[in-house]
């Protein structure tokens, strides 16, 4: 599993980095506004994504990790595919994404390439709670584990918004203790 990569730019082309890794070239697909930073003959350091279907094995490249989580997050949504998801990174920043999540701004969802009213309503929907950091918030070193906790029950098919209101209860401290002691609110629901 590739989970970065770092090496001299290549080649620059608008969604697609050519990077050599000590001779080996990848093909990084990547939002506008990554490719905008770049240069060709820049070293760089990527977090990728990647995807393997029967017929293409895809690398998607981030310069940060909330752009990474938007990306992993959007395209977990019903219709919204890796092509969807790169455009709105394309057109908004991470933060910009956010903001317009929070506020509930449609129409400026719109205006990605390939979204309609639709397809920018079910995207609010799933995202509502997600840009909401006040778990991460939680004193310090207990961050890591409640971000940790959060994803595993979401892993487990458990709705964002519920897991958050949820882990506001919890006292727990370490990942799998923050884990059974949500499950178990969870079964009391």
């Amino acid at each position: 599993m590739i989970v970065g990569l770092k090496g001299e730019i290549e080649r620059i082309d608008p969604h697609l980095l050519v990077v050599d890794v000590h001779g080996v070239l990848y093909g990084v697909q990547v939002s506008l506004m990554c490719a905008m930073k770049m240069k060709v003959g820049d070293r760089v350091q990527l977090l990728v994504t990647e995807i393997v279907r029967e017929d293409a094995y895809l690398l998607f490249g981030f310069l940060e990790k909330l752009e990474q989580e938007i990306f992993e997050r959007l395209i977990k949504i019903n219709g919204v595919g890796p092509k969807v998801a790169l455009a709105i990174l394309s057109t908004f920043s991470p933060t910009d994404f956010a903001n317009i999540v929070e506020s509930k701004n449609i129409q400026a969802l719109q205006k990605v390439p390939g979204i309609g009213a639709k397809g920018a309503s079910k995207i609010m929907v799933d995202l509502a709670g997600f840009f909401d950091f006040s778990i991460q918030n939680k004193q310090g070193k207990e961050s890591q584990a409640y971000i940790q906790a959060s994803q595993a029950l979401e892993n487990l098919g458990f709705k964002k918004s519920e897991i958050d209101h949820v882990l506001k209860k919890i006292v727990a401290t370490d990942t799998p203790s923050i884990i059974k002691e949500a499950l178990k609110l969870f079964q009391k629901k």
